[in-house]
């Protein structure tokens, strides 16, 4: 049967309904009701709520436990149960990760993503999408392109997954082979490529004259100190004057981190305002006495996958006007996740917080829109042009003048 490949909106509908049932199989789990929630619920680090009434959930594990045709495995069960817990939420940033996945999590937060394809994916049109191939590894020189929409891994459909659980199956031992399946132009292409070591690293800088081009691919624990080191070594003896801070594709990552590499241009000013139903206000200031670059002409470039704390960065740098934003409208991901370390490794990730930039504005949903906005297309990325970066050059001559 062919598929229609077409835009849509990714609906949460059917993943809640999966959700509830996932969570219905585990929820007792061959005790009763008050011991499942005194045993079950501290492993999320969730305390017993009395007065919710979970007997409906009772009756199904009841009927399932009498009348499925078939073992149930109580370890499965009750791992389905936490994350049917979360998926049942709604929130597609709020979710249970088991041990094994949460350790490859926290490895790709911090850069140590081990060996893959080298490939940057993002949701675009509502579906996980390629948005280019690191230079020199497997997914470039086997012809992977950006803009194809990711289908299968090892032939088994993953297109209605998330980019960390499709990232997770992609990842795996050096040498070890990978056969990924992809849309382009509505016909599906496989390729089987071997996994090689990915050195990916979060911050780099090109100069283009008196240009620093900083590039900021994620927001990990050494971002704020390799982009400092930069600017340090070489700002000076170069003489630069102007500033190219690229965060497109940049999904984000530690919001310290983004408060690290706000310091270089605002000092001791609020960056970011979170504000919680469940906590107090909270309001993040930069650094003081680290902003020196807080008079060097500055361009952001941004697109629809810079997100959360590319977007907490790009936001504060136009508030204080210490940035033209020249690209795409931002993702629009205003929302914080708290980490939340449970027994076993396992990890919950929570939407705890809304956030707001400097002047109170809310971006999510809606995100950041440019003051230029100027396209790059999947065309323009296969064929190595970039009219965004070339206008960001072309912007700097003008405000020379």
């Amino acid at each position: 049967m062919t598929k229609t490949w077409e835009e849509r909106q990714v609906s949460l509908g059917g993943a809640i309904i999966a959700a509830v049932i996932t969570l219905a199989l585990g929820v007792i789990v061959g005790v009763n009701w008050n011991n499942f929630t005194t045993n079950f619920l501290p492993y999320l680090g969730v305390q017993s709520q009395n007065n919710v009434d979970w007997s409906e959930l009772n009756e199904v594990y009841q009927n399932l436990a009498l009348y499925y045709d078939g073992d149930l495995d109580t370890t499965e069960l009750i791992e389905g149960a936490k994350k049917g817990l979360t998926d049942a939420v709604g929130d597609i940033y709020t979710n249970y990760m088991t041990a094994n996945v949460a350790s490859d999590y926290m490895d790709s937060l911090n850069g140590n993503i081990g060996a893959g394809i080298g490939v940057e994916m993002a949701l675009r049109d509502g579906y996980i999408r390629i948005l280019r191939t690191l230079p020199d590894n497997p997914a470039e020189k086997a012809g992977i392109k950006a803009g194809d929409i990711i289908y299968k891994i090892d032939d088994q459909e993953v297109y209605a997954e998330d980019t960390d659980a499709i990232a997770n199956k992609l990842r795996g031992d050096a040498g070890t082979e990978v056969k990924l399946t992809v849309v382009r132009d509505g016909k599906e292409l496989s390729f089987t490529m071997k996994r090689e070591t990915i050195n990916n690293v979060s911050a780099y800088v090109e100069y283009s004259g008196k240009t620093a081009i900083i590039t900021v691919t994620r927001f990990d624990s050494n971002t704020g100190s390799l982009v400092r080191d930069i600017v340090a070594k070489d700002f000076t003896e170069k003489g630069i004057n102007k500033v190219i801070l690229d965060l497109r594709n940049n999904g984000g990552g530690y919001v310290s981190a983004a408060k690290e590499l706000l310091s270089l241009w605002i000092d001791g000013e609020p960056i970011l305002i979170q504000k919680s139903k469940n906590h107090a206000d909270e309001t993040t200031y930069a650094n003081r006495g680290q902003a020196k670059l807080a008079d060097i002409p500055t361009i952001v470039l941004v697109n629809g996958a810079t997100a959360s704390a590319s977007e907490i960065v790009a936001g504060a740098l136009k508030d204080y006007k210490k940035a033209t934003i020249i690209g795409e409208t931002t993702f629009g991901k205003g929302v914080v996740q708290t980490l939340l370390n449970l027994s076993g490794g396992a990890i919950l990730k929570v939407t705890t917080a809304r956030w707001y930039t400097p002047n109170g504005n809310s971006i999510n949903g809606d995100g950041i829109k440019p003051d230029l906005e100027v396209e790059r297309t999947y065309e323009d990325i296969n064929l190595s042009r970039d009219p965004q970066l070339d206008a960001a050059k072309e912007y700097n001559k003008k405000e020379s003048k």
